[in-house]
């Protein structure tokens, strides 16, 4: 089952994508705080990431840096959710890696699919990898 961990400091949003991703199939795992969800996603290795910006004790960024410094994590998709929809803020998500942005508020479909393309993207890249002659 794909294992999809969740970060975000609002309690509404937080159970709202929480049931949405139950009801379709997920196996979901939810924090509300940043430093709280890089140990769960080293604890875990989520096949996804969904993480708001700003947040209490270690922001979006910050958990983007470190999953990245992690090689288990390095390769899990990141999903940023976020009221910050300034060029300037989505530039500093891309130049750390993030993989796509949803703009609070967000849909159910919205949020679905850009979960599948992550989860998509994530299949094609582990399968020609695979593939590639260890030297």
């Amino acid at each position: 089952m794909t294992k999809i961990l969740i970060i975000e400091d609002n309690d509404n949003i937080r159970e709202n994508v929480v049931e949405i991703l139950e009801l379709s199939g997920y196996e979901v795992f939810a924090e509300a705080n940043g430093k709280k969800g890089v140990e769960t996603a080293l604890k875990i290795i989520p096949d996804l990431v969904l993480c708001d910006i700003m947040m209490p004790e270690l922001d979006g960024y910050g958990v983007l840096h470190i999953l990245h410094k992690h090689s288990e994590t390095q390769a899990t998709p990141v999903i940023f959710l976020t009221a910050k929809a300034e060029r300037v803020d989505i530039r500093k998500g891309m130049e750390l890696g993030v993989d796509d942005y949803l703009t609070k508020p967000f849909d159910d479909i919205e949020l679905l699919r850009a979960i599948e393309a992550r989860l998509k993207k994530k299949s094609y890249s582990s399968f020609f990898m695979d593939r590639v002659p260890k030297t």
